[in-house]
């Protein structure tokens, strides 16, 4: 996981305009609500690239590689995290949440399944580390 802070690129008498991702491919953008308590995600992708960018709310990501520890790390408005293809992820909501979540690959639209493989168990934190800032 490596999560970044977005920061105002222009800012004027009219609002602000942010930069979420630059220069980067993407083939699907989702906007996804969670409640408070609730859980997405326990699964893992093998071709799909993901970057999650929180609107609202607080949500706990936890990610993990093969044969690596769990790495938790809290995200919250303004924050961006890139789940990579193969990397473990589950997301929970610490507060009513929203996010939008930029796909590069295979998991998008009709084929929102195709690339999404189920953990068996669900991830657990193991060792409290932080993410890449």
């Amino acid at each position: 996981m490596k999560i970044t802070r977005t920061s105002t690129s222009i800012r004027d008498e009219r609002g602000e305009i942010t930069d979420i991702l630059v220069n980067e491919n993407i083939e699907h953008v989702t906007m996804i609500t969670s409640a408070q308590g609730t859980t997405r995600g326990n699964h893992y992708h093998k071709e799909t690239v993901q970057y999650v960018y929180i609107l609202k709310g607080r949500m706990k990501l936890l990610t993990q590689f093969p044969e690596e520890p769990v790495v938790s790390a809290v995200l919250e408005v303004g924050d961006v995290a890139l789940t990579e293809p193969n990397e473990r992820h589950a997301m929970e909501a610490l507060e009513d949440s929203a996010f939008l979540v930029f796909t590069r690959g295979v998991r998008g639209g009709n084929d929102y399944e195709r690339d999404t493989f189920r953990l068996s168990a669900p991830l657990k934190e193991e060792v409290i580390t932080g993410a890449q800032r």
